[in-house]
């Protein structure tokens, strides 16, 4: 059963610079795992500072498995560490009502 993924991240502007080549590396490695589908970046008209990404992969597991991979991993701490605090995660599956 496939699921989307939302991650939401709060970053300055002056930190945009550095933090974009970051997000593109994470989405090159995303749309070259087993199971990706598709990804979308929207930024909120509430707060210019906080970003979603909505990525849609075949399984939970499939996207697990990415988020375990070394690189990923590595890039994902250096977003935080520049942000100052933690992308949040969080997993949906698609409901029939």
């Amino acid at each position: 059963m496939y699921v989307k993924v939302i991650s939401r991240r709060v970053f300055r502007v002056s930190q945009k610079e550095k933090l974009i080549p970051l997000l593109k590396n994470l989405q090159e490695l995303a749309q070259n795992s087993r199971g990706f589908i598709s990804r979308s970046t929207y930024s909120s008209l509430n707060d210019p500072g906080e970003y979603i990404v909505i990525s849609e992969w075949k399984t939970a597991d499939d996207w697990i498995e990415w988020m375990s991979n070394n690189d990923v991993q590595k890039i994902q701490w250096e977003i935080d560490s520049l942000i100052g605090e933690k992308t949040f995660f969080d997993v949906y599956r698609p409901e029939d009502f």
